[in-house]
């Protein structure tokens, strides 16, 4: 359903429940800041939203071809919102290479706003067009809005102190500018951000500002663009709130977590994409007793977290597929020596470099398995930005509750997607003290002593008197910490890791069921970033009379103790993933259900149509 099918007009202006705009050019279009600054505005608003930035991941892509092609996409509405939407009511494009790569999306009676200037006979036939589109009528299905957006910028700028190409290069902020006129968005921080941002240049300031007031004003006296919208604020909690980017809300989790917990904070981290915002985020931040250190690749930036937990600090590092890789023998030093420590794998398309800028949720079976030797480690899952703060928390508590390293698991499409958080009290935070061994008069030290609880063991800060220990890869003695060649005591070693990650399951909730009547046809279990798809295609399964139930899971390892009760209760259990059904081969195996799997490998988050889609045929 488009904006023109939901309107409710008055006068020129229309109201709207919710729409989705998608911009789209090259990489040096300004593609991505247009789309930050439309959602800062829309959340100054107070509408719900959700975004999802689409970018090459080569630095210097071929401008005005298909590879080129930047997007950023953005649904906000009147009430809530859990996707980015899957097609664009509105698509403003800066090119033709950014029609063709985006004209597949979009539905029938869609706004498009094409920056005609740009259509020029040798950009058209750089991507393969015989002819203009916006003048052969095959866009005859569309509402058209051709806008000479580099001219006009051009001409809105011609008074002020810059060249040509900085004037051109303001285009963005004119189509900016028309977009916030379209959709009566609030613009003084838009002007107040443009003044910042340029306080070392005025006359970039100056000219910047000129073009996004010459899109409001071109939107105001056009009358090709005759109606404007109007999308209310959403009904939300009391509270403060800010829009979040899933990489800064997991930074800014890290870092109340170790506040919690009374620790320094140590980022080991080599930069990849799409993790290395953690980093830039957390180096900013050495108020927070922060130390940040990029290493010289993947294995040194782990070593150095791990060292940093052995010297009684909050061990980090980050990295996506490829770095998990590199990082896995230290991983398992760090399960040996069972020390906490938090591994942060913000995923992307694989295998090897793959798709550096696209999302994937394959590294679930490699952080499971991914290590050689029975070394068991627990996996906690995000499932939208704002939650990557909540799930940083948890990974921090198990990681110093159970001495244990920790996966937390987000993805691209949740690191570089926003929506409004809400920004907690402090008070409300969890309590994460840490109590660090002390010597006892008269007692030898055990660093391998168990506690009843938890089955961790003592934390010793090293150089502590009484508290000397042996550290390093070759297996210990239970209790005592000698080096251990006893095959008895490596089995009891073993399986004592095992039972500690396994206990971490009495200690998390139960998994939750949304089945409003208890009585579902099917169970969609998720787990990570499928979140937002799967409560939007829930809510119009049951609108067309579909009983369906749905459980999503932060902890993939240990698994809520219920878990297999719960999908043992349901006749038809279904696991939309966006990988070949890593879930689902879990759940087979360990609760021997016959689980169906939706999988999905197109770098792109869940669509609601393809998952709604996917469960009718299910079900019948």
């Amino acid at each position: 359903m488009t904006a023109t099918d939901r309107v409710a007009t008055t006068g020129n202006l229309a109201t709207v429940e919710r729409v989705v705009i998608r911009f789209a050019g090259d990489s040096g279009d300004g593609i991505q800041l247009t789309g930050d600054r439309f959602t800062s505005e829309t959340a100054e608003f107070g509408n719900e939203l959700a975004t999802l930035p689409d970018f090459p991941a080569e630095i210097r892509a071929p401008a005005g071809t298909l590879p080129g092609v930047s997007a950023f996409q953005l649904q906000f509405a009147s009430t809530t919102v859990t996707t980015p939407g899957d097609q664009p009511d509105v698509l403003v494009v800066m090119n033709p290479a950014a029609l063709k790569a985006n004209l597949g999306d979009l539905p029938r009676g869609a706004t498009i706003v094409a920056n005609s200037d740009d259509f020029t006979d040798r950009n058209l036939r750089r991507v393969g067009y015989d002819a203009n589109p916006l003048q052969d009528g095959s866009l005859a299905d569309y509402t058209v809005q051709p806008v000479p957006l580099t001219s006009l910028t051009v001409g809105a700028v011609s008074d002020l102190d810059v060249g040509r190409k900085d004037a051109e290069r303001a285009k963005n902020m004119f189509a900016l500018g028309l977009v916030s006129w379209m959709y009566s968005r609030p613009t003084q921080s838009t002007i107040e951000f443009l003044e910042r941002r340029f306080a070392s240049r005025p006359e970039l300031a100056a000219a910047n500002v000129a073009a996004f007031n010459a899109g409001w004003n071109f939107g105001e006296t056009s009358e090709a663009f005759a109606v404007r919208y109007d999308v209310g604020p959403a009904p939300m909690p009391p509270g403060t709130y800010r829009t979040i980017r899933g990489n800064s809300a997991l930074a800014l989790g890290l870092i109340a977590a170790a506040d919690r917990a009374g620790l320094p904070m140590f980022l080991g981290s080599y930069p990849i994409t799409p993790a290395s915002d953690v980093l830039h985020e957390l180096a900013g931040h050495k108020e927070f007793n922060v130390v940040t250190f990029q290493a010289e690749d993947e294995i040194a930036g782990v070593g150095a977290a791990l060292g940093a937990s052995f010297g009684g600090a909050l061990g980090v590092t980050t990295t996506s597929g490829p770095g998990i890789d590199l990082k896995a023998e230290t991983v398992g030093l760090a399960v040996s020596l069972e020390l906490p420590l938090v591994i942060c794998d913000i995923q992307r398309a694989g295998p090897s470099t793959g798709m550096p800028t696209k999302t994937e949720q394959s590294d679930l079976l490699a952080v499971m398995f991914g290590r050689h030797g029975e070394a068991p480690v627990p996996v906690v899952a995000a499932r939208s930005p704002a939650d990557c703060f909540d799930a940083a928390i948890e990974a921090v508590r198990i990681a110093t509750t159970y001495r244990t390293p920790v996966y937390l698991l987000s993805d691209a499409y949740l690191a570089n997607g926003s929506e409004p958080w809400r920004i907690p009290e402090v008070g409300d935070l969890p309590d994460l003290t840490v109590t660090f061994a002390v010597a006892a008069d008269g007692e030898t030290f055990e660093p391998y002593a168990r506690d009843p609880a938890t089955l961790a063991r003592p934390w010793a800060i090293p150089g502590t008197p009484g508290l000397a220990h042996r550290v390093g890869g070759l297996e210990k003695a239970d209790r005592t910490g000698d080096i251990s060649y006893d095959p008895e005591n490596h089995d009891t070693m073993v399986r004592l890791r095992q039972a500690k990650v396994d206990a971490i399951a009495d200690a998390i909730p139960p998994l939750a069921v949304d089945d409003p009547d208890d009585d579902a046809d099917l169970l969609i279990v998720g787990w990570g970033s499928t979140y937002g798809a799967i409560r939007s295609a829930l809510d119009e399964l049951r609108g067309r009379g579909h009983r369906i139930a749905h459980a999503h899971l932060r902890h993939l390892n240990p698994l809520p103790a219920n878990t297999g009760d719960v999908v043992r209760s349901y006749r038809r259990v279904l696991v939309p993933e966006l990988n070949l059904g890593q879930l689902a081969l879990l759940l087979r195996a360990k609760f021997l259900v016959d689980v169906q799997s939706m999988t999905r490998l197109r770098g792109l988050p869940l669509r609601t149509d393809d998952l709604v889609t996917t469960v009718e045929n299910a079900l019948s």
